[in-house]
């Protein structure tokens, strides 16, 4: 197993098919100005998988390329956790899984900066600069929803109840990962949890939002166990591709 390859994977997978969903919001925004917002979130995202899956098709090297590995993998190849797949269902529920992920990656691609894989390291400092937008974006709209009007407020507490237990996910640690973090290359995701856990806690508590009690966490994404939303997702973002595969663009 190419141990750099599957982490690589990882990370492209997440990306990608977060900024899949975001992009979905696209034209449906509130309004103008946070339509376009979002979407540059949604370019930003994309532009990190694309980054990592051109990364993966190199370190491979079985003569794939990034949109190869983007277009031309069935739903039990992706390796994404299961939080970046769920559904946008309302924007509140988009902002709550946005806010998750984007203070997770702050400190994700903090540590990956130091990376002693160059490649990696070049890509998350590149990242940081725009994740620390996507961390104060997010962020204020938790605030602006939680303790907002009390509609605004249970949508808002619903989805925190809804993806909660797919959070658990972004922290744990297999033979994979704990090889890369003996080489120096890749972070010990299970030691950001607490930190994580006490930046979310104190914005829900800003936001006049509780974090759920129960402690059970639904996992199965990086080893292709995936929740029915995914085939969705990846049917819509393929069909061009799979299509016409020898279309030049």
């Amino acid at each position: 197993m190419n141990n750099l390859f599957v982490y690589t994977l990882r990370l492209a997978d997440n990306s990608l098919v977060l900024a899949q969903r975001l992009s979905e919001w696209t034209g449906h925004g509130p309004f103008l100005e946070e339509d376009l917002a979002l979407t540059n979130v949604a370019l930003d995202t994309f532009g990190t998988a694309t980054s990592l899956l051109e990364y993966a098709a190199q370190v491979e090297g079985k003569g794939r390329s990034a949109d190869d590995l983007a277009y031309f993998r069935h739903e039990r190849e992706y390796t994404n956790v299961l939080l970046v797949e769920q559904p946008n269902g309302d924007y509140a529920k988009t902002i709550i899984r946005q806010a998750f992920v984007d203070h997770f990656n702050l400190l994700l691609y903090t540590e990956l900066a130091k990376s002693k894989d160059e490649t990696i390291a070049g890509i998350a400092q590149k990242a940081i600069k725009e994740v620390t937008y996507h961390v104060r974006h997010s962020s204020s709209w938790v605030l602006r929803f939680g303790d907002g009007t009390e509609e605004s407020h249970n949508r808002a507490q619903e989805a925190v109840n809804e993806l909660w237990r797919f959070t658990g996910e972004l922290f744990e640690m297999d033979e994979v990962e704990n090889n890369l973090v003996k080489e120096g290359i890749s972070v010990n995701t299970s030691l950001l949890k607490e930190k994580w856990e006490k930046q979310i806690t104190d914005l829900l508590t800003k936001a006049t939002l509780k974090k759920p009690e129960s402690s059970f966490m639904q996992s199965g994404g990086r080893k292709g166990m995936h929740t029915e939303h995914l085939g969705y997702l990846l049917s819509e973002m393929q069909t061009v591709p799979r299509m016409y595969p020898n279309a030049k663009w």
